[in-house]
This record gives structure tokens, sequence and C-alpha cells, in this order.
């Protein structure tokens, strides 16, 4: 008979958002529409410049002569896409080969499946609160042992506070993958330039990897915020890089993403690079042409004019709910560097009491601090990706509830 992986069993409950969505839709007759604040979602359209790429680049599949199959490239990734991710990081001074870009159909599908090159003997570090991706395929892998008491028994839990700036500090026991995020899913902080030197700084001391989620970098506003962990001195030695089209851009439901190992990045003399193009190779085809160009054309100049003005859109949502839930007594954190807001909830309310009153009174769709970890008991979070009228009315409708 055969046998299946027993570590999906210990998973807790479903995945965060589906839980959500469940919720959502046994709230029979709400007496008023309800607005969708909680999954970060975007809502505006792609940019023109990416539309046009598109259609073109579809207008090329319709003719023998330019029609595209297999790419036979890099790991399915053309050289034209890998050359212009390479040369936006030159242009934040970050020397990035092309061969070192690793294009794929999301960081959340990267984040999880980097696991697939590390040993489930590994002992893993997530930040608390986490975006879930990182704890659950780590679970699933074997890695995090049992789940108790409403931790994992193998990990080690950084907590992300008010006190500490929402960043983690080292911790006691070494930890072999850590995983950061900056800007941070959920809590909106950005991390500094010092604060990421010293986890460089301890990895490579320590021979561990980071696993440097920068799926937000587009959102930094503050200048003593790297958009990438390598802006840092020596993480070419000890981190890999995540990256996403669909926050910058609006590709969540085009998908593409890429991922950055540079050949330095070594352990026991072996190669990640080469260890990730190896599996990308076996088990991953690459990314449409249609999307690749498509992703492409996010780094034309139009382009880029365009996602601006986008993201200027969201950063004005995100300004709205920050000012408007302090206004009304709310201790709120984030949205600056990030399109997420993190709040505390009034006194006595946990995080899923709160959601819920959130739902029931107001109509609005909010994710409780407890789904993403421990840390996140008595906070909740907001997106700034919805319709801005639409978030207007959600802060009012959450005020005259307060």
């Amino acid at each position: 008979m055969v046998k299946l992986n027993d570590n999906f069993q210990k998973l807790p409950g479903g995945y965060l958002f589906p839980e959500i969505g469940r919720r959502v839709r046994a709230f029979q007759n709400p007496p008023m529409p309800v607005i969708r604040l909680g999954i970060g979602d975007v809502t505006q359209p792609l940019a023109p410049a990416v539309v046009e790429a598109m259609k073109k680049a579809c207008e090329e599949m319709g003719h023998k002569e330019t029609f595209r199959g297999y790419c036979e490239e890099t790991c399915g990734a053309y050289d034209f896409i890998r050359f212009a991710i390479r040369d936006s990081y030159l242009e934040r001074g970050v020397n990035i080969a092309d061969d070192e870009i690793f294009v794929s159909d999301g960081a959340k599908s990267d984040c999880g499946n980097i696991g697939d090159i590390f040993s489930a003997d590994n002992i893993v570090a997530v930040c608390d609160p986490v975006y879930p991706v990182y704890v659950d395929t780590n679970a699933m892998a074997g890695r995090a042992g049992d789940f108790e008491n409403g931790k994992w028994s193998r990990l080690v839990y950084l907590p992300c506070t008010a006190e500490n700036g929402f960043f983690p500090e080292l911790p006691e026991k070494t930890p072999d993958m850590i995983y950061i995020c900056s800007p941070n899913n959920p809590t909106g902080a950005a991390a500094t330039r010092d604060q990421l030197k010293t986890w460089v700084d301890y990895a490579n001391k320590n021979g561990s990897v980071i696993l440097f989620d920068s799926a937000y970098e587009a959102y930094i506003t503050e200048d003593d915020k790297p958009h990438s962990i390598f802006e840092i001195p020596g993480a070419e030695t000890c981190a890999i890089e995540f990256r996403s089209f669909s926050k910058t851009a609006g590709f969540t439901g085009v998908r593409c993403a890429y991922t950055v190992i540079p050949k330095a990045l070594k352990r026991g003399g072996v190669s990640l690079n080469a260890m990730w193009n190896r599996r990308q190779g076996t088990k991953f085809n690459g990314v449409s042409y249609v999307v690749q160009r498509a992703a492409e054309a996010t780094f034309s100049a139009e382009g880029k004019r365009q996602i601006a003005e986008t993201i200027a859109y969201y950063h004005n949502n995100a300004r709205v709910i920050r000012e408007g839930l302090s206004a009304a007594g709310l201790t709120v954190y984030g949205g600056v560097n990030a399109p997420y807001i993190w709040f505390r909830t009034p006194e006595g309310f946990g995080s899923w009491e709160f959601f819920d009153k959130l739902l029931y009174e107001a109509c609005v769709v909010t994710t409780p601090g407890a789904g993403f970890g421990p840390s996140g008991e008595g906070y909740i979070r907001l997106t700034a990706f919805g319709d801005a009228e639409a978030t207007l009315e959600a802060v009012e409708r959450i005020k005259n509830i307060l």
C-alpha cells in the first residue's frame, strides 16, 4: 500500500487565506456591500506598456516565422528578460550576472520550492509574524517538527514586535536557513542597511543561508532602506533573493517572478546556483513567452512611468488607511515602505475576534494577525491594494464602529 507524506497531516487547519474566504462566504445577507482589504490582491489594471507587449507577443505566436515553443535558454528564461532584470540591479549599483537570475511563475512558488535544495535536517528560522508559506512549506518538508501550543517544535521563531521595530534580533540557537522579508508582510516594516548587515555578517560567520523575500521593494520610500539584500557587502556569499512582478506591476493574474542566486554562494563546496539550476531544469519548463515579454516591458521607460503611477495610487490608499485609523485612536504601523498596514486590535479583542467584528459590523474583510504566527496575535493587517473609493469607505466604516 502506498505511503503518504505524514508531514501534511501535521498542518493545523487550512491555509490562512482560504479560511478567511470560508468565513466571508458564511456571512449571509450582509447589510451593505462587503469591502475586501484582506488578501493582498491588486485591483488596478496592467500598465498599457505591458498590455501592448503581450498583444505583440501573442501576435508573434500566431505566425510560423515568429512562433516560440519551448525556451532552450537558461531554465526557460529568455535572454531579454534576464538582461533586463540584470540591468535593473545595475541601476542600484548591484552587479548580478544574468545566469544568476532564474525566472519563475511566482515568488510564492520559489519561496516554497527552494527547500528542495536543502536537507530536511536543517534548522529553519522564521520571523514572527511571518508570511505563512515559509512555515507551511517547511512543515511539509519535515523541517518544522510537530505543531504544539501554536508553534512548531523545530522552528526558530524570531519575534518581530513593536518593541524591536518589527525586525528580528539574532537568536540564541543558530539556524541553517533564515527567512527574512523586507518590506515585511504582514507588518509593513522595512529593514535598514545596518539591520541587514548584522544578519549578513551573522550568516557568513555561521554558514547559514538567508532566504530574502523582497517582493515589495518597489514600495520603499525611505532612502536608508535597501531594495535588495545584495546592496549589503558580503550578501553574495550567504543570500538568495526572491522578487515578484505581482505587486510591483499587477501580475497577480499573469504570474511572473524571479530568484537571484549568486554563483559565489556555496556550502560544503557545492554551488547553490548550480543546484537550483538543476532543480528548475528538471521540474519547471519556464514562464510563457508572452508573459516574459510582458515582464520585460515593466523595465521600459514608459513601463516604469506607468507602474510608478499605480504604486503611487496604492501608496495613497495606505496613507488614507494609516491616517484614518490613527485618528480613530488605533495604534497603527506600516504603510510607508509597504502596501500593508498593521494595527493593534482594541483592548479586549483577539485577532480573529476583531476580524469577525469588522466583517459583521463594518462589512470589511481584513486579515487577522494571529494567522501569521504567535506574535501576530492582537493585530490586524489591512492591504492598500483596494479601490480608492472603497478604501476610503472601509476606513469610515471602521471608524464608525469604534
